[in-house]
């Protein structure tokens, strides 16, 4: 049998090795016995200008401090943002969202472990029809799904009426006070 660059492959004869057909020594096997592993040519290889003394390719670009020229101007950008996280509508924010999330995440737990406990203790409970060929452990497993979505969209309402306004607010308070520091640049 013949490759595309006409040397033979294993054409019969006997169990072959491709890497004994290849000649060179780019594929050469490391010499871990049984171990088919080989030596990548490339590894050690620097791509054009990097890693060359003297440099080979063109001129790294300066890159720039992750931290602003004006220090200053940071910190007082920092204490808006710690202002803002200790004010009393941030609290409120976040004390909303704690009082849905976390029961929330308790009772949907709940739901899908007694769901998954129920299924592997009582599977005659699970097995027992409720209409023709649908049973209890399939009418509770669409549960979860329903509950997923119910959860969601609760969610979501939540958030639109009793968060997102007052969010909202803080967001746009947090941008004007760190614009007024900043010398309004955006």
């Amino acid at each position: 049998m013949q490759s595309s660059n006409d040397r033979s492959r294993g054409g019969g004869g006997g169990h072959e090795i491709p890497a004994e057909n290849h000649e060179g020594p780019d594929l050469a096997p490391v010499e871990a016995p049984g171990k088919a592993r080989y030596h990548d040519p490339w590894h050690d290889t620097l791509a054009s200008g990097w890693g060359e003394p003297g440099g080979g390719g063109a001129r790294r670009p300066r890159i720039p401090s992750a931290r602003r020229e004006d220090d200053d101007r940071a910190v007082r950008a920092a204490d808006v943002y710690l202002e803002v996280q200790s004010s009393a509508a941030f609290q409120e924010v976040r004390r909303r969202y704690l009082r849905f999330v976390v029961p929330a995440i308790v009772v949907f737990f709940a739901w899908y472990v007694g769901y998954v406990v129920t299924a592997t203790t009582e599977p005659g409970f699970m097995a027992r029809p409720v209409m023709g060929a649908v049973n209890v452990g399939m009418v509770a497993g669409l549960g979860q799904f329903l509950s997923t979505f119910l959860l969601t969209w609760a969610y979501a309402r939540h958030a639109r009426l009793r968060r997102d306004r007052a969010a909202l607010e803080l967001r746009w308070d947090t941008q004007e006070l760190t614009r007024s520091i900043q010398g309004g640049a955006s």
